[in-house]
């Protein structure tokens, strides 16, 4: 609860400094300030410590599982506005908006986390989805951007309504909307068509295929710097909505479940990997690697055990801290092709190995956080003893990934380019990055740092 009323609580008061500070920079030291002061209260309330005492009957519930993936939320949301806060500054003129809507999108994250009634789970989605369409249209006089903006929005209502069908189709069948009352051992046919429409939804979200076609153009088409937000935080809070209600008898319906989650991981990490393979652009590369992500963040929908859970929570902290590390020097360049980064060894020599390590944790090079994020999802498979050719499936996309992030490593050690045209970055910025490698370092070493909150 103290991650939801107080990250509302901040972003009115980041609302209210728009008017009553003039100093732009001073917005994103706010900003920071609040960030660490949520996760301080979030941490506490994992020790059974609440400012808020509500008693939210049957709406939230509030467990070790869901308050550490909103530490993990938050700590990666105070990494993207350190790294990427002068850069919020250059997009547009309402600067401290822009961060208000930052932490209304963390808002919604604690609901989508909790949510133990289906009416709370809209809300969380909801919440996370309107600011977002706001900041991908933000930059006005980008018509590229205003396009991206009114693709996300009409494709993000379609969805919407999508799930609002499902979730009265399972009202209408059973007569309540607490995900628990759900879980009956046979389903009407009324409860199967709502529950696959709440998956087609909540799959549009996350950018599952077949309904990830909205992805690329609006990541690409949004500013950089909130790409770089879209595709960490908001999609990895998309998952963890997802295994909420998938952790449940409500999620298994059996064989049918099995066969349709498997079809959507391998055409998610099909669509994602195989497309990215033919892409000029890294922004637009990383629009699809991050659907191929998906796929295999998808592994814990299929397996739900505690592997599962474990790996989910490792696959985000890995998946984000990387992916914002690398949007944040991507927002540097001016040219975001591969030829762009031909020769940033030698003109940055520091910035070009903390990029190297944030894609080789994405490829899942051992001794990288991706490395044990990957090998939990494909534990998590081999646990159920069923479709064992996903495992198969994944490592062979996983071979198949690495050849998309090499082309950036060899581009920048081993081809000769013009000078590159990178904006100023300060000593404080090399060591923010620095540190986002040593933590993906860390958790590739003794993943069990993060993992062991889980139990303690």
């Amino acid at each position: 609860m103290n991650t939801i009323i107080l990250s509302a609580i901040f972003g009115v008061v980041m609302m209210f400094t728009g008017i009553f500070v003039e100093n732009k920079s001073a917005y994103r030291h706010i900003a920071a300030i609040a960030l660490l002061l949520l996760l301080g209260f979030n941490i506490a309330e994992s020790g059974h410590y609440n400012i808020f005492k509500i008693d939210t009957g049957y709406f939230l519930h509030f467990e070790k599982f869901g308050l550490l993936f909103n530490s993990v939320c938050i700590f990666s949301t105070l990494i993207y506005v350190l790294l990427s806060g002068r850069d919020i500054e250059k997009v547009g003129k309402n600067v401290a908006e822009s961060f208000a809507l930052i932490f209304f999108v963390l808002c919604g994250v604690g609901i989508s986390t909790s949510y133990t009634n289906l009416l709370m789970l809209f809300l969380g989605i909801e919440i996370i989805s309107i600011p977002l369409y706001i900041l991908t249209g933000s930059e006005k006089r980008n018509l590229k951007g205003n396009e991206a903006s009114l693709k996300y929005f009409l494709m993000g209502s379609f969805s919407t309504g999508i799930m609002l069908m499902g979730i009265a189709m399972l009202y209408g069948s059973g007569g309540s909307f607490l995900v628990e009352k759900l879980s009956v051992a046979r389903l009407s046919y009324l409860e199967a068509l709502g529950m696959l429409l709440i998956f087609f939804a909540l799959s549009f979200k996350v950018s599952v295929a077949p309904f990830h076609f909205w992805t690329p153009d609006v990541y690409d088409g949004a500013p950089t710097v909130f790409t770089s937000f879209m595709a960490t935080v908001v999609k990895v809070a998309g998952f963890a909505a997802f295994i909420r209600l998938f952790e449940s008898r409500y999620g298994s319906m059996g064989g049918q479940t099995e066969h349709l989650i498997a079809l959507a991981i391998i055409l998610t990490l099909a669509f994602g990997n195989l497309t990215a393979v033919f892409q000029q652009s890294v922004k637009r590369m990383l629009a699809y690697s991050s659907i191929a992500q998906a796929g295999f963040m998808m592994f814990a929908l299929f397996a739900v055990n505690d592997t599962a859970k474990e790996g989910l929570l490792l696959y985000a902290a890995a998946y984000s801290l990387a992916t914002i590390g690398i949007f944040a020097v991507l927002a540097k360049m001016d040219d975001m092709t591969f030829e762009g980064f031909n020769g940033l060894a030698k003109s940055q020599p520091l910035i070009a190995a903390l990029v190297a390590i944030f894609l080789l944790s994405l490829a899942g090079i051992p001794l990288t956080a991706g490395f044990f994020a990957k090998y939990y999802m494909l534990s998590a498979i081999v646990k159920t003893g069923s479709y064992l050719g996903l495992v198969i499936i994944g490592v062979l996309f996983a071979a198949i990934s690495a050849y998309y992030y090499f082309k950036v490593i060899q581009a920048m050690y081993f081809k000769e380019g013009e000078e590159i045209a990178f904006a100023p970055v300060t000593l404080t910025f090399k060591y923010l990055l620095l540190g986002v490698a040593v933590v993906i370092v860390v958790l590739g070493i003794y993943p069990n740092a993060l993992l062991s909150l889980l139990y303690f």
